[in-house]
């Protein structure tokens, strides 16, 4: 895919390029070089939204999108953090009272060094430069891949390897203490513990993980940044989640992933409509994951490309999370269809702005992308940021 149809630089650098740019960063910053450098990625689902927090499967892959921070041991008793992206120097506690407080950028950095404290793992002071190449606000779990290159940089530290599961965790629970979001297990298990080539099947109540490889060549993820974001994901995220809780409760069952069509009928009318459709949205989803795990493993694109259209479908009409910016994006590519190269797509993530994914032909990348960018810029007279990714591998240490 040519360089025009990407985002501009940082954006396009690959892994070894932005660590080394972050390394000449800190080194120019704190005058030595980093003894740690740690990566960990954004991630894009293929399907399976809003499932997460149900109980259900989602199917992401980390995409080759990264957040990197290098650090050195300090003589303080606190952490100097310098925001590279941002602009902004912060300072985090390592010992003593760890508290949230006002939510910023530091305060999913914070969480997670709180995590480890308690139990028993505690920094000392260090100093630490952050850069991203996830864009933020785009439903690409900038957040998560903030938290998880945090907790691989401990793991270095403190020389203390947890096992993923838990790191994955320790990560979620420090976005819902420290920045107040109730997310799912996806975004952090994804970034611990995707690999390349290959999509990850999780389930959500088992935390059970099946990797399903994504190595064809011929086929090629496609993201499609909106570059709009509405100002309700978090009251609107939290408020499908209460809903999903409620109906679940309505029907007798743990949770939606319990649910089924037959109960939603006995139900139907105490559910009422809002109550229906959330709950049609997850079941649908669940089984629409499923099932496109089985035509990936059988090369089956067309069945893929259908599921995800019923996917985006199914989260714009029951579930109520999309907008007319992403709308637009999958009716373009549904337009442009198999015979320019597109197989399917969707919105990916917490919705109301953000993201496209879609799966296309890889020898039709560069003109689908230049078809999509001047379509949707024709519409909106928004610039729309495209990327390609292969799936990439999960957080690890580089330095």
């Amino acid at each position: 895919m040519s360089e025009d149809a990407t985002a501009s630089s940082p954006s396009c650098l690959s892994l070894a390029e932005l660590c080394a740019e972050v390394e000449s960063q800190f080194q120019e910053r704190f005058g030595q070089a980093p003894q740690w450098i740690v990566a960990a990625p954004g991630r894009v689902n293929l399907i399976g939204e809003h499932t997460d927090y149900n109980g259900g499967f989602v199917l992401p892959a980390a995409i080759d999108r990264y957040v990197v921070i290098a650090a050195s041991p300090s003589d303080e008793e606190t952490a100097r953090l310098v925001g590279a992206d941002v602009g902004e120097e912060v300072v985090l506690h390592v010992r003593g009272s760890m508290e949230p407080g006002q939510v910023t950028w530091a305060s999913y950095l914070q969480g997670v060094v709180a995590g480890f404290a308690a139990r028993g793992c505690y920094a000392s002071g260090f100093n630490a430069l952050v850069r991203s190449t996830v864009p933020l606000g785009s439903g690409l779990s900038s957040s998560a891949a903030l938290e998880v290159a945090t907790a691989t940089l401990l793991e270095a530290m403190l020389e203390c390897e947890l096992d993923p599961v838990e790191k994955a965790l320790l990560c979620q629970q420090a976005e819902h203490k420290f920045a107040g979001v109730p997310c799912g297990i996806m975004d952090q298990f994804s970034s611990v513990l995707c690999q390349q080539d290959t999509l990850m099947l999780l389930d959500c109540r088992s935390q059970s993980v099946e990797l399903v490889p994504l190595d064809d060549t011929d086929v090629t993820i496609l993201i499609a940044n909106s570059n709009v974001k509405h100002e309700l994901t978090g009251g609107e995220y939290a408020r499908r989640r209460a809903e999903c809780e409620a109906a679940a409760k309505m029907l007798g069952v743990r949770s939606l992933r319990d649910a089924t069509f037959d109960q939603v009928e006995v139900v139907r009318t105490a559910l009422g409509s809002t109550y229906g459709r959330r709950v049609r949205h997850v079941i649908s989803e669940i089984a629409r994951t499923l099932d496109t795990v089985a035509a990936i493993r059988d090369s089956r694109w067309q069945d893929v490309g259908r599921l995800m259209y019923a996917s985006h479908e199914s989260l714009r009409d029951d579930y109520e999370v999309s907008c007319d910016e992403l709308n637009l994006l999958v009716d373009i590519a549904q337009q442009l269809g198999e015979t320019e190269g597109v197989f399917g797509s969707r919105m990916t993530g917490g919705g109301f702005g953000g993201c496209t994914v879609s799966l296309v032909k890889t020898s039709s990348t560069d003109s689908v992308a230049a078809s999509i960018i001047e379509r949707y810029f024709q519409r909106t007279g928004i610039q729309p940021t495209l990327f390609t990714t292969r799936p990439a591998r999960g957080a690890h240490r580089i330095k």
